[in-house]
């Protein structure tokens, strides 16, 4: 084969290789354009966060505080009942109980609700040229508008008790804003993988489930003795952590943070991979 030969099969091999890339190019950037366009346009997922809450409590007379007098009974039959079966003073248990079971139901719905991110907004998506990362933020101001609510509940044990807050209780800023970030990321991955599979949601709702039977939330993980060990292996308890420790006064452990911000810096990673290779896919899949 003569070198002419050569250089021409050089030159195909380039003319099929440059379209990909310039596939992956423009996926890339219609991506990256999705997610800026998401961030800029916080009045429209705003909005119908606010909306979606006004919707769930129309013609009702205390509205979202529904959701703060549910749990409020909740926190102090529990606290009552739990701290004598566990044998705990009530005025450590209490606190532990109520921020614990707030965290972990803000954490839970994120996961929850960012299933169904894509597959709720099916008929927006369809119908309206809207950035997609719309729909997760939504989803996330919502159940953060829902979390501020809960933390009266908190706010009620602080004067009742006068568990005054330190410096240290700033470090929960920092981490609701963790799991805020790991709430985007987890709605667009599970929200993705969702909306191409319906079998996930209902499989991620049973193991969300048996998280919240091994996380420290009714419980202390002290009780573990020597199995304190399952503890560190749980994610979910991490996450809590980061926000419950600082309210109660305390500093997360060092283990802790880099538990959280590895997941969250790996999360973020695989779940933009997938955004960009399928994002163009969910128009189809809902």
């Amino acid at each position: 084969m003569g070198d002419s030969s050569v250089a021409d099969l050089q030159g195909s091999g380039a003319g099929i290789g440059a379209p990909r890339a310039l596939n992956r190019d423009t996926q890339l950037a219609k991506a990256v354009s999705d997610i800026a366009e998401g961030l800029t346009r916080w009045g429209l997922w705003g909005t119908m966060g606010l909306h979606d809450i006004r919707q769930r409590y129309r013609r009702s007379i205390i509205g979202p505080f529904w959701l703060t007098l549910s749990m409020g009974i909740m926190v102090a039959t529990l606290g009552f009942l739990y701290s004598g079966l566990f044998g705990q003073p009530f005025r450590e248990y209490l606190p532990f109980l109520a921020l614990g079971l707030v965290v972990w139901s803000f954490i839970a719905s994120l996961v929850l609700e960012g299933c169904g991110a894509f597959i709720a907004s099916e008929g927006v998506i369809r119908n309206m040229r809207t950035p997609l990362t719309g729909h997760v933020l939504r989803i996330v101001w919502r159940n953060l508008i829902v979390f501020g609510h809960n933390i009266i509940i908190y706010l009620l044990i602080v004067l009742i008790f006068g568990l005054w807050p330190t410096t240290t209780t700033l470090l929960a800023i920092p981490g609701l804003l963790i799991l805020c970030i790991n709430g985007i990321w987890t709605g667009m991955l599970l929200g993705l993988i969702s909306t191409r599979y319906r079998d996930v949601p209902p499989i991620v709702a049973s193991i969300v489930q048996i998280f919240f039977l091994l996380s420290p939330i009714l419980w202390k993980k002290e009780q573990l003795s020597d199995y304190q060990f399952i503890v560190q292996f749980n994610p979910f308890y991490h996450f809590v952590e980061i926000v419950r420790m600082p309210l109660l006064g305390q500093a997360p452990a060092p283990t802790t943070w880099l538990v959280v911000l590895g997941i969250t810096l790996l999360g973020c990673i695989i779940a933009f991979g997938s955004f960009v290779r399928y994002r163009g896919r969910i128009a189809y899949w809902v």
